[in-house]
């Protein structure tokens, strides 16, 4: 059994182990280079030149490879998932192949190994969402029994939801099957079509405030401190988050179960970088409202 120094030591190495994933990763995206700058003409014979130096990328991406995953990390969801997302190998070794695909509850086809494209979830973006009925439903992240997640990736614009369902077999992760479905089939239809225009229009956001909104955020006077209070609807563009993602999100379930609940708690997590947003919203009649946010 361990002791807490030895359990602190544990999640040290854990921490460090992904940071340095998410560094290689960051390094082996970082685009080679763009301008808006009309291209020159250029010498044929010379062209070979001008071929971007991909050799970085794939040693980068060879040393991701070459890093095990640490044993430990199938215990929790969100440390087996951060390597499958960066780890090309173990990827494709962490799904069933042929991978079902279903669209609208029917399977659509099977993906074989071969025709598989590399996944790489929110690693580009460095965080994910999390949706959760009451704040009692958050321990769920840390709950190492759990034996089934779904991935969500989240296109507004196209009200089209694609799922990735992780099982945990045999003490393993694997990704079983993949699922498409109109937005407006998910259990949180009513919330994330409120959010898609909150997340989009700053007019729309000030009048989806309650008249006092609980808040806790940076001191801007003071980087290492923070400031709590209440604010009125029209002080949020002062002390709104930096971030309020739009467009494409990700968000994971971790087995919590939805219901037609008056009160969604939207949880903005950074990947190894610190980042944590909350933001607590009430159905008031027919209109959600902010009520309380964290930053």
């Amino acid at each position: 059994m361990l002791n807490f120094a030895d359990d602190k030591l544990c999640v040290m190495k854990k921490a460090i182990f992904l940071a340095v994933i998410v560094i290689l990763f960051s390094v082996m995206t970082v685009p080679i280079g763009c301008t808006d700058k009309k291209p020159k003409p250029v010498d044929t014979l010379a062209s070979d030149s001008l071929i971007p130096d991909t050799s970085s990328i794939d040693s980068t991406q060879n040393l991701i490879e070459s890093t095990p995953m640490p044993k430990a990390a199938d215990e929790l969801f969100d440390d087996f998932v951060f390597n499958f997302a960066a780890n090309r190998k173990l990827q494709r070794e962490r799904i069933v192949f042929p991978l079902p695909v279903y669209r609208n509850g029917k399977l659509e086809k099977k993906v074989p190994e071969t025709s598989w494209k590399m996944e790489h979830f929110f690693m580009h973006q460095q965080y994910y969402t999390l949706i959760f009925d009451s704040p009692r439903q958050m321990g769920v992240v840390k709950d190492t029994t759990i034996d089934h997640v779904v991935v969500e990736k989240n296109f507004f614009r196209k009200k089209l939801v694609q799922q990735f369902l992780f099982n945990r077999i045999n003490g393993k992760w694997m990704m079983t099957s993949m699922n498409y479905k109109p937005t407006f089939q998910n259990k949180n239809a009513d919330f994330l079509r409120f959010y898609d225009r909150f997340s989009r229009d700053s007019a729309f956001q000030v009048r989806s405030m309650a008249d006092e909104v609980e808040f806790t955020a940076p001191d801007p006077n003071d980087d290492f401190s923070s400031i709590s209070g209440v604010m009125m609807p029209q002080q949020w563009p002062d002390f709104k988050p930096g971030l309020i993602p739009k467009n494409i999100i990700y968000n994971v379930i971790y087995g919590q179960t939805y219901t037609e609940t008056n009160r969604k708690v939207f949880v903005i997590r950074g990947i190894a970088n610190g980042l944590e947003i909350e933001l607590t919203f009430r159905k008031i009649g027919k209109h959600w409202k902010l009520v309380k946010f964290n930053s």
